[in-house]
């Protein structure tokens, strides 16, 4: 599903539009709306932080006087601002999802991917992504979660959806969820036994 939002593959059938945009016709201007945060960092080992954000930014056709200064302003929300000349092959896994942190929201998009984020991340670098996201200006922006962890889902979530085979097989507001075991259950039932 965030492979098609995101323009990476074509759906095999259907529509999606991003704010009036179709994925399919006008991924440009669908990837001007869109961040991702994954287990997958998408940054560039040889390079600095400061270089892979410039080089996103420029991709993203930020103003240059603009990007410096978001530049400063994310890794210092980041607490990357004292890394910022370092190569991001030194870097810590911890480190590494926040300065992607800092990547995919450095265009400011209007909707927020994060697919799988805390793969391969430990308890301390796991808290400290959430304390990262939940300080960061990210409320007025759509975020989509993507995740097998079900009680970190559930937490988060104000709307769940649980997709099997490409379809949507249950979606419901989190406020009609009555706890973890019964959302297991419900996901057990679709996942396994429809």
């Amino acid at each position: 599903m965030i492979k098609i939002i995101s323009t990476l593959i074509s759906p095999t059938a259907g529509t999606v539009l991003i704010e009036g945009h179709d994925v399919k016709e006008s991924p440009l201007e669908v990837r001007q709306l869109i961040g991702i945060i994954s287990h997958e960092t998408y940054l560039y080992q040889d390079l600095t932080a400061r270089e892979n954000l410039k080089f996103f930014g420029k991709m993203y056709g930020m103003p240059k006087d603009k990007l410096e200064s978001r530049i400063h302003e994310l890794t210092d929300q980041v607490g990357l601002k004292y890394r910022l000349d370092d190569r991001v092959g030194t870097f810590s896994r911890g480190m590494k999802q926040r300065l992607s942190i800092a990547r995919a929201i450095l265009h400011d998009p209007k909707i927020l991917f994060l697919d799988e984020p805390y793969t391969g991340l430990d308890q301390h670098a796991a808290a400290t992504f959430d304390r990262i996201l939940s300080e960061l200006d990210v409320s007025d922006k759509t975020q989509v979660m993507v995740s097998h962890d079900i009680e970190r889902g559930l937490n988060l979530a104000d709307r769940i959806i649980i997709l099997y085979e490409g379809k949507i097989v249950y979606q419901a507001a989190r406020s009609e969820i009555k706890d973890i075991e019964q959302f297991r259950e419900t996901y057990e039932y679709y996942v396994h036994e429809v």
